[in-house]
């Protein structure tokens, strides 16, 4: 079966592998210049373990198994990462029950490795750490996420797949054989395949509209939720990744490590009616007074505008979190077509559990 992926973001590059090493032919339509360009590279590059996300649901689903099969992943390809763990931190009794409901979420979700800790075992681990209580994600970690996709691209190579770089799609129409893809770039033109599976990202939306005979009612809204991030300029306070309780919208301000051993802070949530990729350097004052309330250490003048990213939210403001929507023929009635939605965080986690679900939807 011929294959067309669209999009060559992390979930993309996943599912088109899984296409490939399944025995289909597959070709992904990317509308930049390289992998990796949108949602994907924009991201904390956190391997999730699971805790947060409701029962039953496709991210609690897709991350717990995704993040098993991503560690995997990672020493079997090579790709740079490190289980560096976690710490979700208290600062009084409203946020303390906060976190004992993740802690059961994540038993009842099947994550191993909780362990709930008083403020004094905390600070004993962070002695930079100001909190009542914690809870401690020793499966959480951290990823070169452009190192994980330019694996998941080799291995899609190697089975044959290929990647057309600067091609937009502007057109999907079901055919006897299959869907014709009208598409555009400096070799616009035409194309027959058996298959198609929309994985765009915040161009999701666009690619469903376009096409033919699906739905308009069953496109979702598109919510457009920045988080930006700053980076500390000092050596980093802390061994572990720092969560505050979960706020409205994200996970709150928390500490990030890359791979490189630097410290940054970050997403916060900025509500957007227009993509936007600068980082507004005032926006520090925010960040100051949020991560103070559990690193109080944080010294002035110490935070630096980073860079942002957009998430493509299903749901806005004061509304709760949407799961993800992969919408297959099972559910819209279209033969071997696939629209993916609302793929934001733990996407990067999920996107191997994720492909080889959509994978499956193929046959």
């Amino acid at each position: 079966m011929q294959v067309l992926v669209i999009g060559a973001g992390v979930v993309g590059l996943a599912i088109a592998r899984a296409a490939a090493l399944a025995g289909h032919e597959v070709i992904v339509a990317e509308a930049t210049g390289g992998i990796g360009n949108g949602v994907s590279s924009r991201n904390s590059e956190v391997i999730h373990a699971g805790m947060y996300y409701p029962t039953g649901s496709l991210r609690a689903k897709h991350c717990v198994r995704g993040r098993r099969l991503l560690y995997e992943f990672c020493a079997s390809h090579g790709v740079p990462h490190k289980k560096v763990g976690k710490l979700i931190v208290a600062t009084d009794e409203k946020q303390t029950a906060k976190i004992e409901g993740i802690a059961k979420q994540g038993e009842i979700n099947g994550v191993e490795g909780l362990e709930f800790l008083g403020g004094n075992a905390a600070r004993a681990m962070e002695p930079a750490l100001n909190c009542t209580a914690a809870l401690l994600s020793s499966e959480t970690g951290i990823i070169d996420s452009h190192g994980f996709m330019l694996a998941l691209q080799g291995d899609l190579e190697d089975r044959g797949g290929m990647i057309a770089f600067n091609t937009r799609i502007e057109r999907l129409t079901p055919c006897a054989s299959g869907w014709e893809v009208t598409f555009g770039g400096a070799e616009a033109g035409t194309l027959t395949v058996d298959a198609v599976i929309n994985s765009a990202g915040l161009g999701a939306q666009a690619v469903a509209r376009a096409t033919e005979g699906y739905p308009e009612a069953r496109v979702p809204r598109l919510v457009l939720a920045k988080g930006n991030y700053f980076g500390f300029v000092g050596k980093p306070a802390f061994s572990h990744l720092i969560y505050p309780a979960p706020v409205e919208g994200g996970l709150g301000t928390h500490v990030t490590l890359d791979m490189a051993g630097r410290m940054r802070f970050g997403p916060d949530v900025e509500w957007l009616e227009t993509e936007s990729y600068t980082v507004d350097p005032k926006r520090a004052d925010s960040f100051y007074a949020s991560v103070r309330t559990y690193f109080p250490g944080l010294p002035d003048n110490s935070l630096v505008p980073d860079y942002c990213g957009i998430r493509p939210k299903l749901t806005g403001k004061g509304e709760p979190a949407a799961d993800f929507l992969i919408d297959g023929p099972a559910g819209h009635g279209l033969a071997r077509l696939v629209h993916l939605f609302g793929i934001e965080s733990p996407g990067l986690t999920s996107a191997l559990s994720i492909a080889e679900d959509v994978a499956g939807q193929l046959e």
